[in-house]
């Protein structure tokens, strides 16, 4: 097929193991899914109602490449996260059907404009440019779910320049993977391809150029990087 432009090249990720990528299609986020980073930040957590925003598939930042600080922002903030792939989707999923569409795991930081979404919330506006901007998803490379376990005690962690900044385990998590999934798929339908960020932990705090990052989904995988 022709095109008028040239086709943007495809997101993707690696993938421990293989020399193949998984090739990415959408992010989609969860906000306040632990209850101390929720009151951190001021809010209260809804069981019922879990909170979706979303990423562009080229904000991922991949294979160990620097993170460049972004523009239009004075405060930019981390936010550790377990990834899950999924390799396969669909509308109104059940538990069951959620649980059989994950493809694997990593762990990613969603990183935050802060101030513009202080902001944004100021005026009950949208938080895209808090949260969709350039380079704003750096994630590990991917493990299969087949090669791991992954359960309520499973550590989710972050250290900025040798300093433990976030720490919790999945099972603080206020939704679980499959409530996540089981909800997305009432909102969108989901395919194979998409990456879903399950939420952060209380320990938030300012990033810095010149800053240097690791991430761990214990026993699972590893992101390490650096605020160019």
């Amino acid at each position: 097929m022709n095109y008028v432009i040239p086709q943007p090249p495809v997101a993707s990720l690696p993938v421990i193991g293989s020399d193949a990528r998984f090739p990415v299609r959408r992010i989609f986020c969860i906000g306040r899914n632990f209850a101390e980073h929720a009151r951190e930040m001021g809010a209260t957590v809804e069981k019922d109602a879990p909170m979706f925003f979303c990423k562009p598939a080229d904000a991922l930042v991949t294979d160990g490449a620097d993170v460049p600080y972004p523009q239009a922002t004075a405060d930019l903030h981390h936010e550790v996260e377990m990834v899950v792939a999924l390799g396969g989707g669909g509308r109104d999923l059940t538990a069951e059907q959620a649980r059989a569409q994950v493809w694997g795991y990593g762990v990613g930081l969603d990183l935050t404009r802060r101030d513009l979404q202080a902001v944004a919330k100021a005026k009950s506006h949208p938080w895209d440019v808090a949260k969709a901007f350039d380079h704003s998803a750096p994630v590990s490379a991917l493990v299969p779910a087949a090669a791991v376990t992954i359960g309520p005690d499973t550590v989710l962690q972050l250290d900025v320049n040798g300093a433990r900044r976030q720490h919790a385990t999945l099972g603080e998590m206020v939704h679980d993977v499959p409530e996540i999934l089981c909800a997305l798929s009432r909102l969108f339908e989901l395919k194979a391809g998409d990456l879903v960020f399950t939420g952060t932990p209380a320990g938030v705090a300012a990033l810095q150029r010149g800053d240097r990052f690791r991430a761990e989904l214990a026993g699972v995988a590893v992101l390490e990087g650096r605020v160019a």
